[in-house]
């Protein structure tokens, strides 16, 4: 399984990440999960089984789920994203594939 964060410049959600693997961890869950800018999305996205996008990008939704409308695409909620809860923003990812 394969999470792609999209974000302005690719740095803001480095830590959410780490978190998100923490917590991807403790759950004996083998799931790679990406940082990359919104600029970039067009590769990544590709291969990733779902996208999440930074609060600061949520102007790209519509575009995003535009050009992977085979995708579950959403915007990371502003709160989880702000306290860094990794584990409720993997949670949101995985609630997200079961769709």
């Amino acid at each position: 399984m394969y999470i792609l964060l999209v974000c302005s410049a690719g740095m803001s959600t480095s830590l959410i990440v780490s978190r998100m693997q923490d917590a991807a961890k403790k759950k004996d869950m083998d799931i790679r999960i990406e940082a990359h800018p919104v600029s970039h999305v067009e590769g990544y996205g590709k291969e990733a089984d779902v996208i999440l996008l930074g609060p600061q990008v949520r102007y790209q939704l519509k575009n995003v789920k535009q050009s992977f409308p085979d995708k579950p695409v959403e915007i990371i909620n502003m709160q989880d994203y702000g306290m860094v809860n990794g584990e409720k923003i993997l949670s949101t990812a995985l609630n997200l594939l079961e769709k």
